[in-house]
């Protein structure tokens, strides 16, 4: 039997004919990155190819790595396979991994959206045979809002908490949510306080899109400076001894696992605002049936919900186990949720 152009091993997604991994989750010697975020781009590897606009992300994050950039559509040949960059439209600088061989053509998604945010490269649906897919949200239930409407909402709720003097403190990953909550923040409330993890990861990204002026939060920041403010923090500052220098504040987290009735409540949040970075049900259908493909892979999320409905659909849908995790800062919460639905 032939061996299949990619496989999944103990090190990640394996294209053999090329000695290539794509996001591989040990080290290895050559791997493809699709973007930044810590479950897709790991340590220790001897070489890294990933688009350009990636490249001082996984730099700022990983260090001295010897690390090559591509533009999206160019191809290039390792080992008479060849393979290119596509937009995912996850976050900036990410991408979808073109594989071909012989004719025969795999698209690794990695992880993406089909709503454009207007910060990172619209996703662009990819002709193959094979599609490996995520499916963080691959049930029916979630289904996305419009942006603009949950950014008026966001806008809104800090309007309100500034004319009752109180800081508004709004969770997103350090990495894409963040500066997509940042890009569309209305600077005419107040003004924009920053967790360092945030600030740091915004000033790399500064020049590759358009955000207004932020403060950096120090020892020095006064508690009086934040008041009918917002601040733009990461998950992992929420219960933290950082916090508490801005009382009295109000919590809000922007995630899709807010679409879950609890989950405000569970991470004693405020108020939640349904906004990811990765497709919705719909969404996932959709970027399925424009590849054209008919063999589907689902790797992380509800794998095995979606592949047996996508096999009813008429595909040839399997699912695989992979290290990637989704919305990662929330998966120790994902099970207690699933059971609501």
């Amino acid at each position: 039997m032939e061996t299949p152009l990619l496989i999944f091993n103990e090190n990640g997604i394996y294209c053999q004919e090329a000695d290539v991994y794509l996001d591989p989750w040990h080290p290895v010697d050559r791997a493809i990155i699709t973007h930044g975020h810590a479950d897709h781009s790991r340590y220790g590897n001897k070489e890294y190819i990933t688009h350009k606009n990636n490249v001082p992300i996984i730099k700022h994050r990983l260090g001295d790595i010897l690390v090559h950039g591509k533009e999206y559509n160019e191809k290039f040949v390792v080992n008479n396979v060849t393979f290119s960059l596509h937009p995912a439209g996850h976050i900036i600088g990410s991408s979808q991994v073109r594989v071909e061989h012989k004719g025969e053509v795999w698209v690794f998604s990695g992880d993406y959206k089909l709503e454009d945010d207007g910060i990172s490269t619209p996703f662009e649906p990819v002709k193959c045979h094979t599609f490996i897919t995520e499916c963080t949200f691959g049930i029916p239930p979630f289904k996305w809002m419009p942006q603009g409407e949950v950014f008026k909402d966001i806008n809104q709720w800090w309007a309100n908490n500034r004319e009752e003097g109180k800081t508004s403190v709004l969770f997103g990953y350090s990495l894409g949510k963040a500066q997509r909550l940042l890009k569309y923040l209305d600077t005419s409330i107040g003004e924009i306080y920053t967790h360092g993890a945030i600030e740091n990861m915004t000033e790399v990204l500064r020049n590759q899109a358009q955000f207004p002026p932020t403060t950096l939060i120090t020892r020095d920041t006064k508690k009086k400076d934040l008041l009918g403010n917002i601040v733009l923090a990461p998950p992992s500052a929420h219960g933290s001894t950082w916090i508490r220098k801005m009382v009295p504040f109000v919590t809000a987290s922007a995630s899709g696992w807010m679409a879950f009735r609890g989950a405000r409540r569970r991470r004693a949040i405020d108020k939640g605002f349904v906004l990811s970075d990765h497709c919705d049900w719909e969404e996932l259908l959709t970027a399925i049936k424009s590849t054209g493909a008919e063999k589907i892979i689902a790797t992380h999320g509800y794998t095995e919900i979606f592949s047996r409905y996508l096999r009813a659909q008429g595909y040839d849908a399997r699912t695989e186990e992979t290290q990637f995790e989704g919305e990662v800062d929330e998966v120790h919460i994902e099970k207690k949720e699933k059971e609501e639905l």
